[in-house]
């Protein structure tokens, strides 16, 4: 099990960036937490194993029909052990 950090730019908020990648994420098992940043990018924190977070790096670079991304940031991180996948709502 590992634990990355992704921040997805481009055309990712207003396109149901967030619902989908959570759709997607509990299919695959991936556990974690995503959320929309001030700046318009989204911000994901995923945890699972090599095979499964690569998988789900792949979904991201396309995201849902309506997304445009221009860049996936990849950094390692420490694991938090999530119990699923959730949507963190802007305060």
């Amino acid at each position: 099990m590992k634990h990355i950090n992704i921040i997805i730019t481009g055309k990712v908020q207003g396109v149901s960036f967030r619902a989908v990648t959570k759709m997607v994420a509990d299919q695959m098992g991936v556990r974690g937490m995503i959320r929309n940043e001030k700046d318009g990018s989204v911000y994901a924190e995923a945890e699972g194993d090599d095979v499964l977070l690569e998988v789900f790096l792949e979904w991201c670079h396309d995201g849902p029909d309506r997304a445009i991304v221009e860049k996936v940031e990849v950094t390692p991180g420490e694991m938090k052990n999530y119990g699923n996948f959730e949507i963190i709502k802007n305060k």
